[in-house]
């Protein structure tokens, strides 16, 4: 089967847009369906959490479009949405950073990404799916225990000691599930920055962990034969067709995420969302439809 025009998805049904389009752009996307519908709501996040309501949001992002598209495709069509989205947050929050910060996390980050990506060809959709739903899990219980690992008085000065070990893992997190937002807490959050600088930094360093992976997402060894590139690319014509009929949706979260930034208590709508990703993370480990099915 070719990958570039057609893709099957987890319920096993698909909906040929090629017979619409040319067929230079033969490609497949889901039925309209309960799965849609979660990976339209992934892209709102993306737009809400880069306006700067919710962080937590972002990590929601691949795994319910995992759920959507099958893991390894979520990853590449996620990743153009996210570097859109930061664009749009970066205009908002433009030289409110503390800069400095990224001399300290980047060189791990390149290095994490390079691991990442060797990683991500050697396990299976399933494994990945796990993979996923564990940091997803990892996130919520992260939420309820930060507070007191942060509780400390006086704040964190930043350097490469700390940096680099930080940056390793938030390359290898990021490229695995879009989602090391929590890794890079543990960096940023005892620095006690204001809220606005905070929100800035983390926004302009996922920027650059973004753009970062972006090579190695899109080339792979039968383009360029060296070791630090995977076997098969993440992003395609099809995963890059795909990100483009949902790209509006991102301008539009941003949008969203504005106007609940002035209307809606963040930490009641956050609650629920912690809830709904940690029960999406179970979803992904264990696959309770399994349970349901069996007879």
């Amino acid at each position: 089967m070719n990958r570039n025009e057609t893709v099957l998805y987890p319920q096993g049904k698909m909906f040929a847009l090629g017979a619409f389009l040319p067929s230079v752009f033969s490609v497949a996307v889901p039925e309209l369906s309960l799965r849609l519908f979660f990976a339209i709501i992934a892209v709102l996040f993306i737009g809400i959490s880069k306006a700067g309501f919710g962080g937590g949001l972002g990590l929601l992002t691949t795994p319910l479009a995992a759920l959507t598209f099958g893991s390894k495709d979520a990853i590449g069509i996620i990743l153009p949405l996210l570097c859109a989205g930061d664009a749009f947050s970066l205009w908002n929050y433009w030289r409110k950073w503390d800069a400095r910060n990224l001399k300290f996390v980047l060189p791990g980050v390149v290095v994490g990404i390079v691991i990442g990506v060797q990683l991500i060809g050697r396990f299976s959709a399933r494994e990945l799916n796990v993979a996923i739903g564990c940091i997803a899990v990892g996130f919520v219980l992260f939420q309820l225990v930060k507070k007191r690992i942060f509780s400390a008085e006086g704040a964190f000065a930043p350097n490469h000691r700390v940096g680099i070990p930080i940056g390793l893992a938030t390359g290898i997190t990021s490229t695995f599930a879009h989602g090391a937002g929590p890794i890079m807490s543990m960096f940023l959050i005892p620095q006690r920055l204001p809220k606005d600088v905070f929100v800035a930094t983390n926004v302009l360093i996922f920027m650059f962990v973004n753009w970062l992976k972006m090579p190695f997402f899109c080339i792979d060894r039968t383009q360029i034969d060296l070791p630090v590139f995977a076997p098969h690319a993440l992003i395609s014509r099809h995963t890059l067709f795909l990100s483009l009929i949902f790209f509006p949706l991102v301008p539009l979260g941003v949008w969203i995420g504005v106007w609940m930034n002035r209307r809606i208590s963040e930490r009641a709508f956050m609650k629920v969302v912690f809830a709904f990703l940690f029960v999406t993370g179970l979803e992904l480990i264990f696959q309770f439809e399994h349970f349901f099915t069996r007879h």
